[in-house]
């Protein structure tokens, strides 16, 4: 059992990690690095400074904490030495602009629960819960895994979001306590998914047929991402799997009441996170792509559609 656990964010009021109003916490370390993230303060396992120069009033207090000299002031403007940091935090804790930021924080199982369990009454009130995510949350699965459980243990509905590329042993021993898990299919083929991802998709097409033997209800989402999987034939081969899936859960006998209870999501790209990605010294690479239109996603939608499956559009 793990206590403790690297948080980078905990969001309250989702509505879109789930069914109902949840909250859903944010997990650092992963292993796919998707250069359309809009989560890249996620990737790392480790804490790490942002550092937003449009904030900074140039007072000079992160130059007197950091030991390192990664902080300098030079011709009134804040140069930030990156290479030269230890994150160690100490900067964040005195930027009183919020120009530099600290993500990721060390937090304990029943702290996590405790900030959960604060809106308790609007999960019961619209049939939400908790979602983690991250990040990829079968990383830490003995702290999800413990979180899942005292989730449980209040009758709070619980769910996971995961990329799929981890081994089956770590996401298997999370299924007992996890009453939805969603799960990307960016890609199906495995050259076109490691020039995207930075990872083959061999381990999550394995994993994917796996959780298909299970009961445990699934949402297979596609982020539709120009460049990557944006043509109908990829969205049809995606959707094919998808429908393979569904067909293996309904003709075995984990099949619950005749339904697979597996549902697919094609999820619209758009450009949100190019503030992180530069707050983190990182290149953005989708800075220069344009959301798919409505248009095109209807029609992504149909091609699903004359499949036999439903899909939904967001």
């Amino acid at each position: 059992m793990s206590d403790s656990g690297n948080v980078f964010n905990i969001q309250r009021f989702s509505i879109h990690d789930g069914p109902g109003i949840r909250t859903t916490v944010f997990l650092k370390g992963c292993t796919l690095a998707c250069f359309w993230c809009h989560n890249p303060e996620g990737r790392h396992t480790y804490p790490e400074i942002q550092f937003f120069p449009e904030r900074c009033i140039v007072c000079g207090a992160c130059v007197g904490v950091c030991q390192h000299s990664a902080h300098e002031i030079c011709d009134n403007a804040h140069v930030f030495h990156r290479e030269l940091c230890q994150n160690h935090g100490a900067c964040a804790e005195v930027c009183y602009a919020q120009a530099l930021q600290f993500t990721g924080q060390v937090m304990s199982v029943p702290d996590v629960v405790e900030e959960v369990l604060r809106d308790r009454a609007f999960y019961e009130s619209s049939g939400g819960g908790v979602t983690l995510s991250g990040g990829e949350p079968s990383l830490s699965t003995a702290f999800a895994l413990e979180i899942l459980r005292q989730c449980k243990n209040h009758h709070l509905h619980t769910a996971i979001e995961t990329c799929g590329d981890c081994p089956w042993s770590s996401l298997e021993p999370l299924l007992p306590v996890t009453d939805l898990i969603m799960m990307d299919i960016k890609h199906m083929v495995g050259d076109r998914h490691r020039s995207a991802t930075g990872r083959s998709n061999e381990r999550i097409l394995d994993n994917a047929r796996k959780l298909a033997l299970r009961e445990v209800p699934i949402i297979f989402r596609t982020p539709v991402v120009p460049t990557v999987n944006d043509s109908p034939e990829e969205i049809r081969e995606i959707a094919s799997f998808v429908k393979a899936l569904i067909d293996l859960r309904k003709g075995c006998r984990t099949g619950m009441n005749g339904s697979a209870n597996i549902t697919y999501e094609l999820l619209t790209f758009h450009r949100l996170s190019s503030d992180k990605y530069r707050s983190l010294g990182l290149g953005y690479l989708a800075s220069g792509m344009t959301s798919p239109t409505g248009l095109q996603m209807r029609m992504l939608a149909d091609v699903v559609g004359s499949l036999g499956i439903a899909v939904t559009v967001r």
